[in-house]
């Protein structure tokens, strides 16, 4: 009877329709579950401040005070144009780790994002930490352009050792000195690589509006229960002498995670006794572990990830990694050189859908990689 047949269309038609709506839904849940999962199922438990050891190395950083000059300042920063003037109220300061030759790409950071100087008109500022020249003519480069520019800090204790992982952790090590020594005012510090692109006015947005306290944030793309590579033939191989332990602890992932300047203070005198050819960004989740920091996630930190490029997408995340030159100084005047970029909540979604579908096709396409920088 025809009352029959258009029963059955209607529940084939609401069939298809839940068919559809589930799809949308697993498509969905697919996309942003690993996030969602990261953000509020697997943060890490608070380290127990009853622990002796912990509240002893609390407390010596709470006194440590390096205000005083050394009389190897110049040899340990022998060029330090010293940025940060200590009357100023500095929301937070990014160190940009970067080699000697890199000139291109510093300038490439420079007319971009770090051309940023305040948000909401509390300044931020970004210095460029560099290692050891290898020669004399690369040295004179170096001061001619610290001369031109005033941000390059130059580390040269950082050649001591032959492992990379060391001297790129002596490097970082340096630079937390620095920022005790010269620039103690400053409430948060970035730790960035070269080729990331940051977005300056949502991370100094999303600082001024906490609402908690900022001491012991630590702040970045979280690697949850890692393990250490025992593969002798592999990349990053960690022998069992130097961490035996089978699990890193929870630590934010480089090339960019932030920490409050409380945070830099413990991770330096957690790390005084301590000497393991790791990367730094697990040596800095080891140490604030040890000083009861829990590494705080992200998912605005796009970690070691390269984001596909898209306006909205980038005007809501924090970081993305892997830019090339060019690529940061579109990516800067899509987001109106530090005004930000006004997007809708709908524009804001799609785009974040649209990064994120491309971003894991190419990781599936080309092969990801776990490995830590730092």
């Amino acid at each position: 009877p025809p009352v029959t047949i258009m029963r059955v269309r209607r529940t084939s038609l609401t069939h298809q329709w839940c068919f559809l709506l589930c799809n949308v839904l697993l498509f969905h849940a697919l996309l942003f579950g690993g996030d969602v999962v990261e953000q509020f199922l697997l943060q890490s438990s608070p380290a127990a401040y009853t622990d002796h050891s912990v509240l002893e190395l609390r407390e010596r950083a709470r006194k440590l005070d390096l205000r005083e000059p050394w009389a190897n300042t110049s040899q340990l920063y022998p060029v330090n144009p010293a940025p940060c003037l200590h009357h100023q109220d500095l929301l937070f300061l990014t160190l940009v780790l970067s080699d000697p030759g890199g000139a291109g790409q510093r300038e490439a950071v420079r007319s971009s994002w770090a051309n940023q100087t305040s948000v909401q008109g509390v300044a931020v500022r970004t210095l460029f930490v560099l290692g050891p020249a290898p020669s004399e003519a690369e040295q004179e480069a170096v001061k001619e352009e610290s001369g031109r520019h005033g941000d390059v800090v130059q580390c040269e204790g950082a050649s001591s050792w032959s492992s990379p992982w060391r001297a790129r952790w002596e490097r970082v090590k340096l630079a937390l000195r620095w920022v005790l020594v010269f620039c103690p005012q400053v409430r948060f510090v970035v730790l960035a690589e070269d080729t990331v692109f940051l977005n300056i006015p949502a991370l100094g947005t999303y600082l001024l509006d906490l609402r908690s306290s900022p001491d012991d944030l630590y702040l970045g793309r979280v690697i949850h229960r890692a393990t250490p590579n025992r593969n002798p033939s592999g990349p990053h191989y960690v022998p069992f002498h130097v961490y035996p332990n089978r699990l890193f602890p929870d630590y934010c992932s480089g090339p960019a995670f932030l920490m409050s300047q409380d945070v830099v203070r413990k991770v330096y005198v957690a790390s005084e006794d301590v000497a393991l050819p790791l990367s730094s960004d697990v040596l800095i989740g080891l140490f604030a572990r040890r000083a009861g920091v829990v590494a705080t996630h992200s998912a605005r930190f796009s970690g070691e990830r390269h984001v596909r490029y898209n306006p909205c997408c980038y005007n809501f995340l924090f970081s993305s990694a892997g830019m090339a030159a060019e690529q940061l100084g579109v990516a800067w005047k899509d987001l109106g050189e530090g005004r930000g970029r006004s997007c809708s909540v709908l524009e804001t979604y799609y785009s974040l859908v649209a990064c994120k579908t491309m971003t894991y096709l190419e990781k599936l396409s080309f092969g990801g990689s776990n490995s830590t920088q730092g």
